[in-house]
């Protein structure tokens, strides 16, 4: 399998990276600094240096080519402002999901947000929050209206460094609660191996579940 990464270097995108190289699969990071390409080469991936704030749907498919998934893992970050959340997390996914069309990459996996809505209203918190949530609900609901793309929409908790479980809580919704980055990356490692869960939007937190079990319960239709 080939993988393509959007934010190859953030640190869920490093970790799934590693995973894909180990065993086997091709994987390559989109990146805007060039200083990252060593990071990614480290963990097995190749690194294609392009902004997705600036570039064209062709500049974005010719690097899809051959490719049988992408992966959005990019955002703008901590410390960035309202405008760039917008750019980012809404306009870098729907220019990936864009480009992987006009590739005929039909596998779409987007990490998104617990509380990702489009309409998320003021009062949820500060106004740079608000504009996250609702910059990541847009492009959540631009994915999934794709009939030419088999998305799966990822929204994992409250995000942790912590050394991976290898279990998890998947579910519609599970409520709040914290999950390791290594066991969001193990996650879309087994969405991306199974294809029935296309076409869902699930949240998930830490929990008891081996993530494969969860993944496929998930898939089979199960909460």
């Amino acid at each position: 399998m080939r993988v393509i990464i959007a934010g190859g270097h953030g640190k869920i995108a490093r970790i799934l990276e590693r995973m894909l190289a180990q065993r086997g699969d091709s994987v390559a990071g989109i990146i805007r600094n060039p200083a990252h390409t060593a990071a990614l080469e480290e963990v097995g991936a190749e690194p294609v240096v392009l902004d997705l704030e600036r570039a064209s749907v062709d500049d974005v498919a010719a690097q899809l080519d051959g490719a049988d998934a992408v992966v959005f893992a990019a955002g703008a970050g901590p410390g960035s402002g309202a405008a760039r959340k917008d750019t980012v997390d809404r306009a870098a996914a729907v220019l990936l999901a864009d480009a992987a069309e006009a590739a005929r990459v039909r596998r779409y996996v987007m990490i998104s947000a617990m509380g990702a809505d489009a309409e998320a209203p003021d009062e949820v918190g500060d106004p740079v929050f608000v504009a996250y949530l609702r910059a990541k609900g847009a492009a959540d609901d631009d994915v999934r209206a794709r009939a030419g793309l088999d998305a799966t929409i990822v929204r994992p908790g409250l995000l942790t460094d912590d050394a991976g479980t290898g279990t998890v809580t998947i579910a519609d919704e599970t409520g709040r609660g914290p999950i390791p980055r290594a066991d969001v990356a193990a996650v879309l490692l087994a969405v991306l191996d199974t294809p029935a869960t296309a076409g869902r939007t699930f949240e998930v937190i830490s929990g008891e579940t081996p993530v494969r079990d969860a993944v496929q319960r998930i898939a089979d239709g199960g909460r």
